[in-house]
């Protein structure tokens, strides 16, 4: 066990450790709950799935059931295939071939390292803390599927000292690094990776020019420009057959100019008429933007809710006036936010909203996680977009699979193995004779049957 992983089991950020030692029963076949210990945890301490226990302990399937010190639970008896370590099991692999490299990943272990601030101390720590946690359940689930895992983790605070956590052994043993969160890391992980042939996932926004000349680089953020370049391209493709409709909404702090301004320029290459209109404008004014033969894309210059909603309104007076208007509105990843108060605009008015990631919290596989997650660390995830933990799910799922399948050639390129994310899908080019950038973008579809598709590209 890594110093850090010592240290959030002493802030009881974490609530298991992942190299415990596999435990028995009593004689009785039964465990006698300890202060503080989870459903996971003990799952983990005897070698279990979740699944196991679970059936073993029915009331754990009861809404609102809490694991309570004293209880006494059942634990069934061990899989036959139930080694030492919690992520480092035997793993059912295809047995290497004569000509295979000796160390093919494909055919051990996968080692992981997480080099993030894990701390409690601020929301960087805690948001990071959450993340960590999703790739903790990736590995739980990767393992079902005879996919072995050795994690380590280290507590790359901002003023931690990155030349001391890579002189840990372990770290230049890891296959995968997911790190850093502050640009200034950057350089000392970069030449790491490429001394030591590992490959370094980038998972949020940070300045890394290394991206550009280190090839065992993966940045899965996007900036602002890129996503509007792509999503402008996008619209063109799929909506070349509209009439758009731009809408000034008088907002002196929004910074949509780019993609509003972008995207007239490309409709002027193409010939393409497009009306402009203020929601100042009289009703009269109004009507005359929408054309009455062409379907209507309506397009804000604000991501704002209070615009959104005068918009709506107004909307919603000239579709009253003229039912026969055929009107979709284009929208902004900040209306994912929305959706309490506006839903029913969205379902009403066709609507559509460009975004690299979609969380869908009526989704079974989004609910079976957040349910987990309770479980294994008694609390829910954080009221953010996107969720940190499932985010930290689908980028371990991701790379490990596809470390798992295809070794160190593993480039994150569109088709190379059918993982359907929770929340976040991930596409990846190659930047020159560089890393490999995520280029991944999806519009959220809501439709008038009350349905929610995604779009994905």
């Amino acid at each position: 066990m890594t110093r850090i992983l010592r240290y959030f089991v002493l802030l009881l950020v974490l609530t298991f450790a992942v190299d415990s030692v596999a435990q028995s029963a009593d004689e009785n076949g039964t465990h006698k709950v300890k202060r503080k210990e989870t459903i996971f945890g003990i799952a983990r301490m005897y070698n279990l799935t979740i699944e196991d226990l679970i059936k073993a302990n029915p009331e754990m399937k009861e809404p609102g059931y809490e694991l309570k010190k004293g209880a006494i639970i059942n634990i069934p008896v061990a899989k036959p295939d139930s080694t030492q370590t919690a992520y480092s099991e035997k793993p059912a692999v295809v047995p290497a071939s004569q000509t295979a490299p000796v160390d093919d990943v494909r055919q051990r272990e996968i080692r992981v390292g997480v080099m993030l601030p894990l701390h409690n101390i601020n929301g960087d720590g805690k948001r990071m803390v959450e993340y960590y946690r999703g790739i903790l359940m990736a590995c739980d689930s990767l393992k079902k599927t005879g996919i072995s895992i050795d994690i380590h983790a280290w507590n790359a605070a901002e003023d931690a000292d990155m030349s001391q956590i890579l002189q840990d052994p372990a770290a230049a043993k890891c296959d995968i690094i997911f790190g850093p969160l502050y640009s200034k890391q950057m350089q000392a992980l970069s030449d790491f990776v490429e001394k030591n042939d590992i490959r370094l996932v980038i998972p949020f926004s940070i300045n890394a020019p290394q991206l550009l000349t280190n090839r065992n680089i993966f940045q899965i953020w996007q900036s602002p420009t890129n996503i509007n370049d792509a999503t402008i391209v996008h619209y063109l493709e799929k909506f070349k057959d509209y009439h758009p409709i731009f809408i000034d909404c008088n907002d002196s702090t929004s910074k949509k100019g780019n993609f509003t301004f972008g995207l007239r320029r490309q409709l002027e290459g193409r010939n393409i008429d497009y009306s402009v209109t203020n929601l100042k404008s009289s009703e009269e004014v109004f009507s005359k933007s929408f054309s009455r033969t062409q379907k209507n894309m309506v397009i804000l210059n604000t991501g704002r809710s209070p615009e959104l909603g005068v918009a709506f309104a107004k909307i919603n007076g000239l579709k009253f006036n003229n039912p026969s208007l055929d009107i979709s509105m284009f929208g902004y990843t900040e209306w994912l936010m929305y959706t309490r108060t506006h839903l029913e605009n969205f379902y009403k008015y066709d609507t559509y909203i460009p975004s690299h990631f979609y969380y869908n919290p009526l989704s079974s596989q989004t609910e079976r996680l957040e349910q987990k997650y309770r479980w294994n660390f008694h609390s829910d995830m954080q009221n953010a977009l996107p969720r940190f933990a499932l985010t930290g799910f689908d980028h371990a799922y991701f790379f490990l699979k596809g470390l798992h399948k295809y070794g160190k050639t593993f480039n994150g390129a569109a088709g190379m193995f059918g993982y359907p994310p929770v929340q976040t899908p991930l596409v990846f080019e190659r930047m020159g004779n560089g890393g490999l950038q995520n280029h991944s973008l999806l519009f959220v579809h809501y439709t008038p049957d009350h349905r929610v598709e995604t779009v994905k590209f």
